[in-house]
């Protein structure tokens, strides 16, 4: 398990990852909160939490096989049970915000399906409203900025998908940037959604879509010819059909690749079996990702030292995949070159305790050749 981001600090000769500025385009609502949050609102419910919700360390998981993935699934809805009031929408986001300034973080992009907590909240649009409301106030509050992607969830009807891509659309003036579809992809064709994310699409939403986590490259081709997606969520099967990675490199696709998630699920054995050396090498453009935090144990800088420390990342790398996530944003365009300056200023800063780390291998990082490490193709 990757160490948690408060311990991903720098060293002698390393820059610290935390002062990096990055996007943040992969981590879902519930699975934001603090793990004492989550224990505080049960109390403040009466909730009874699941063992594996309350040891003090992240669950056990391997969700490559059904009965897998319905554990984890339990455990989410364990957890988003204990949202039930806008004071604690207004926390969790908050405290999300706060964790994202701590990481470095200068733009999260939060993913959330409103009607999973509809129910208690008096309604779907009301729940989006508060949801935007808290996002307004968080983001005002801690000075990251801040938007939402609304995701359909794949195990329910696609009609449910069309209802909250038009829902979505109505919002594009008022923070909501994008139109996701999550849960197992092995469950549910891509192509049965794929109204949905043209009524999104066109109302100017960002497509994107999870695909190549649990399924394989399979699903993420799905994504891009049924969905047209603009990002994948995850992404990572890709790197089992170069055809595909060579697509993916072409069209500028940003995949969102969360390699503490990826392990915890047993996608991979191992944080060196991510293949985020190979995807980056061929010039694919990646976003870290810190996906469920509450349930991975990890959050965002955590997931750049996984990059320095089991891949091998120069902090020339590590630069130029912050940017590569500042870019697949649809951040505004001042907070794009705000983060984009700040990068180039990390990257240009001395390393604590020695000179300043030489430049990247050629075809790496910084300075790249095209359709090499430094994403070619990307959007901005």
């Amino acid at each position: 398990m990757a160490r948690d981001a408060r311990t991903a600090g720098g060293g002698p000769g390393r820059r610290d990852v935390r002062k990096l500025p990055k996007a943040h385009l992969h981590l879902h609502f519930t699975g934001s909160m603090r793990p004492t949050t989550l224990l505080e609102l049960a109390d403040k419910h009466g909730v009874r939490l699941p063992d594996a919700l309350t040891s003090g360390e992240p669950p056990k998981l391997r969700a490559t096989d059904e009965r897998g993935w319905f554990r984890f699934q339990r455990l989410y809805d364990a957890a988003r049970s204990c949202l039930r009031t806008p004071d604690d929408i207004h926390r969790l986001v908050r405290e999300a915000a706060q964790e994202e300034a701590a990481d470095g973080s200068g733009w999260l992009e939060i993913q959330v399906d409103p009607t999973s907590y509809a129910p208690r909240l008096g309604g779907l649009i009301p729940t989006l409203e508060l949801i935007l409301d808290a996002v307004h106030t968080a983001s005002r509050d801690t000075g990251v900025g801040m938007a939402v992607i609304v995701a359909a969830n794949r195990m329910k009807h696609p009609l449910d998908a069309r209802t909250l891509a038009r829902l979505a659309v109505r919002y594009t003036d008022q923070g909501v940037v994008g139109f996701g579809l999550s849960n197992d992809e092995r469950r549910g064709l891509a192509r049965d959604f794929d109204r949905a994310f043209a009524i999104a699409r066109d109302g100017g939403l960002l497509a994107a879509p999870h695909g190549g986590e649990l399924a394989g490259p399979a699903s993420v081709r799905d994504c891009l010819d049924d969905l047209h997606a603009q990002r994948v969520g995850h992404g990572v099967r890709a790197a089992e059909d170069p055809h595909l990675v060579r697509r993916l490199a072409e069209s500028g696709v940003t995949c969102e690749v969360c390699p503490a998630s990826n392990v915890a699920l047993g996608v991979y054995d191992k944080p060196e079996d991510v293949p985020l050396r190979a995807l980056y090498d061929a010039g694919v453009p990646l976003a870290l990702g810190a996906d469920d935090p509450l349930l991975f144990g990890s959050r965002l800088a955590a997931q750049y030292e996984i990059a320095r420390d089991v891949h091998g990342f120069t902090d020339a790398e590590l630069a130029e995949l912050a940017r590569q996530s500042v870019r697949g944003s649809r951040a505004p365009q001042e907070v794009r070159e705000r983060l984009l300056g700040g990068i180039d200023a990390w990257a240009a800063e001395e390393p604590s305790g020695g000179p300043a780390q030489a430049g990247a291998e050629p075809g790496r990082g910084a300075g790249a050749e095209p359709g090499r490490g430094a994403g070619a193709g990307l959007r901005g």
